[in-house]
């Protein structure tokens, strides 16, 4: 059983995607709450969550091509 180092390659670059969004969407949704009193407020909110997601996405993207890289595509 080999490892496919292309796709293990493509696996982490997901998981580097989503490391740097990890921070920014909490940052993002905390900053929304703090500015209540503005119109923007819920804007701000809307893409902090979808920041969120984002990362989420990323992440498990990312460990799933990785798992197939290291079982040759057999899950």
């Amino acid at each position: 059983m080999s490892t496919n180092k292309n796709l293990l390659a493509k696996g982490l670059k997901y998981l580097f995607g989503a490391l740097p969004l990890m921070f920014i969407g909490p940052s993002v949704i905390y900053n929304a709450f703090m500015n209540k009193h503005t119109n923007w407020h819920y804007l701000v909110l809307v893409i902090g969550c979808g920041i969120c997601i984002t990362s989420v996405f990323l992440a498990f993207k990312g460990l799933q091509t990785m798992m197939k890289a290291l079982f040759d595509g057999n899950l």
